[in-house]
């Protein structure tokens, strides 16, 4: 699966294929990609519809890539790939074989700003949807559970310039989220890569 010198965990969870690569990016890396996004990306707070009701996202997006993205009632409509983000994205489709059209950017200002419970199964995604995930920034938990089996839970420490590539049934059977946390933290920026069919 993997070309770079980069040693990743394969998490094993029922149902699923996840592989968390800790250093993917070298410190220098990633600290170079952060401060040059957290700059750069048109950040954007949008609001989303749960349960009928309209609520202000509790961080900030920007999506690049050449098709329009659609989740929770939003539409996003991307910004042509710049350069660091084609880096980014030529690493990670050498190192996993697969190829991206898209990437989600979340920006987590601080501890209050979260992601909840929820897939990754948007129809656009595709059937089996492949999502690689990178880590810039401050550490934060990701948490997992099984739709169906109350007693598969897990939980990964996603540390600065690592990468969480979930893919095959993944997003069928697990949800997923940034919960929030009452320490005080710095910013993270998540980048999400994914294929928009």
């Amino acid at each position: 699966m993997d070309n770079r010198d980069t040693d990743y965990l394969d998490l094993n969870l029922p149902d699923s294929e996840i592989y968390y690569y800790p250093h993917f990016l070298n410190t220098d890396e990633a600290d170079r990609y952060f401060d040059i996004l957290r700059t750069t990306a048109p950040w954007q707070q949008d609001f989303i519809t749960i349960y009928g009701k309209k609520h202000p996202q509790p961080r900030l997006t920007a999506l690049f890539g050449d098709k329009p993205y659609s989740y929770s009632g939003l539409t996003m409509h991307p910004e042509p790939f710049n350069s660091e983000l084609l880096d980014i994205k030529a690493k990670i489709e050498g190192a996993t074989q697969l190829e991206f059209n898209t990437c989600l950017l979340n920006l987590y200002r601080n501890g209050k700003d979260s992601n909840g419970w929820h897939a990754d199964d948007e129809t656009e995604l595709g059937k089996n949807p492949a999502i690689a995930s990178l880590s810039l920034g401050q550490e934060r938990i990701f948490h997992l559970k099984h739709r169906y089996d109350k007693t598969l839970k897990h939980k990964i420490l996603l540390e600065h310039g690592s990468l969480l590539l979930m893919q095959g049934s993944t997003q069928h059977h697990w949800l997923h989220q940034i919960p929030k946390t009452a320490k005080p933290i710095k910013e993270r920026i998540n980048l999400t890569f994914r294929v928009i069919r």
